[in-house]
């Protein structure tokens, strides 16, 4: 068997806007090239710093609503006044393909994904305070203050969901936080099930059922 054929693995991390999710999963993707992180589409505008392509794929409003009639959405959602939306073919393509997939996604995104992945690995990531959340959406100094208290105000409605993940990190630290992120990632690929679809041949030399 051609292992780096099998199918990959699907993750997912969410988190209220500042927590540091897309610090920690871009951190993720520059240690381990074996996880190719799906860029999502938005209708918001491109922050400072941003890049087409990279960051999002930034696209018109009409452009999104004309994609989800066309089903090209794994997911889909309205968040702070803006659409975010997931490619359902590129993510099809880079499992079967054998590559593992990582999407930054917000929970009502990462709950429509489960019911048609039920599968998939799912993270929330948690700030340490109300507070320290409040300090790193006013300290990265890209929204306007009415933007930041609508985020605020969210940011509860969005941590009750944090049960419904398979796992929880408290970014209090982030290089600690990066490790935890990671340590998901390798014990997942460890899994009797992933180790068996991978190393099918190894498996059958020496005796292991599959």
């Amino acid at each position: 068997m051609d292992n780096s054929k099998a199918k990959g693995l699907l993750f997912l991390v969410s988190a209220p806007s500042g927590a540091g999710k897309s610090s920690l999963v871009h951190d993720l993707i520059t240690k381990d090239p074996k996880v190719h992180l799906s860029i999502s589409y938005t209708t918001r505008e491109v922050r400072p710093g941003e890049q087409n392509g990279v960051d999002y794929h930034f696209i018109s409003q009409e452009d999104f609503e004309e994609r989800k009639k066309n089903h090209e959405f794994l997911e889909w959602a309205f968040v702070h006044g803006n659409y975010y939306g997931t490619s359902r073919l590129w993510i099809e393509q880079e499992l079967a393909a054998g590559y593992d997939v990582m999407l930054e996604i917000d929970w009502q995104g990462a709950l429509q994904v489960k019911k048609i992945f039920p599968e998939v690995i799912s993270t929330f990531i948690l700030p340490p305070s109300i507070e320290a959340l409040k300090q790193r959406l006013v300290g990265r100094g890209t929204d306007a203050p009415e933007v930041i208290a609508r985020r605020l105000k969210g940011a509860g409605a969005e941590i009750v969901h944090a049960p419904q993940f398979d796992y929880v990190i408290i970014n209090n630290d982030f290089n600690q936080a990066s490790c935890e992120l990671q340590s998901i990632i390798r014990a997942a690929r460890l899994r009797y099930e992933c180790q068996a679809r991978r190393e099918q041949a190894l498996f059958a030399s020496l005796g292991v059922p599959a």
